[in-house]
């Protein structure tokens, strides 16, 4: 019945459409819609799932282990936005552009300055070998052991296509509410600051792994060219090749929940006016 009313509506479209055409061919074609830009700011916060952390280095030193089930917080810090910097808490930025006619898909990069801290003093269980002794015990995470953090980010890049359904429009066309949903794959650069068996290094920031994930989000638009975006995010996290201390190298996986909230403005490009 549903597809029967859709084709009926489609039917009557058309032909109101070609009768137009037929006594309306000196009407002047109206203007092509080109797309809408955009670019967000933002915070968040998020939520981990327990990982397994792999370390592992045969030059610098002798050891291949695991530490299981590793809680992780993040360190929104938003107290510090307006003490010294606004890139200090979990920040997020997007750079999106609808496309069509209808202008209800696009593209957008999408960048969550997240941050990862593993609960320092907690209880975990190492296996593996450390320096020729094999270990299977449970083990007090602190200075003396490890102490993994990816402070200075935990880092996701994505690249995403969007779908955008308008839920409210005002007559003057100043205000409205769009539902937005994003999908999208990309890379995690973190910058990870880890203590091993008493030796620190806050590491460089480098491509070590992917993520994907999708997220939903409510677009309020007002004073026609802004808007608020309250979004929530689910990314799976795969980090395949960490720096640690020497040469080591680490690896590890989770999942995450985000809110973000980001404010913006947009541009429309072409169009009727």
């Amino acid at each position: 019945m549903r597809k029967f009313s859709v084709f009926i509506v489609v039917a009557v479209a058309l032909v109101l459409g070609i009768y137009s055409s037929a006594f309306s061919q000196d009407a002047p074609k109206p203007e092509k819609k080109h797309g809408t830009f955009y670019f967000a700011w933002g915070y968040n916060t998020e939520w981990y799932t327990k990982s397994d952390i792999h370390f592992v280095d045969h030059t610098t030193d002798d050891y291949d282990f695991t530490v299981h089930e590793l809680v992780a917080d993040d360190r929104p810090t938003l107290n510090k936005i307006f003490e010294k910097d606004i890139s200090i808490p979990q920040y997020n930025y997007r750079f999106g552009y609808f496309f069509n006619d209808s202008r209800n898909l696009g593209i957008e990069i999408n960048f969550d300055h997240a941050k990862y801290i593993v609960d320092p003093d907690q209880r975990a269980h190492v296996t593996g070998k450390i320096r020729e002794e094999k270990v299977d015990k449970d083990t007090l995470l602190s200075d003396n052991f490890l102490l993994f953090e990816h402070t200075n980010g935990a880092n996701f890049l994505m690249f995403n296509l969007m779908k955008r359904q308008e839920i409210f429009k005002s007559k003057s066309g100043k205000q409205g509410v769009d539902a937005i949903v994003k999908a999208g794959v990309g890379m995690v650069i973190p910058k990870t600051d880890v203590t091993l068996f008493g030796e620190r290094r806050d590491n460089v920031f480098h491509v070590a792994g992917y993520i994907t994930g999708i997220e939903t989000a409510i677009r309020w638009r007002f004073l026609k060219s802004f808007f608020l975006e309250p979004a929530v995010k689910g990314v799976y996290a795969n980090y395949t090749n960490v720096l640690t201390v020497g040469s080591a190298r680490a690896n590890h996986h989770f999942f995450a929940a985000e809110i973000i909230l980001t404010g913006g403005f947009q541009i429309d490009i072409g169009g009727r006016k």
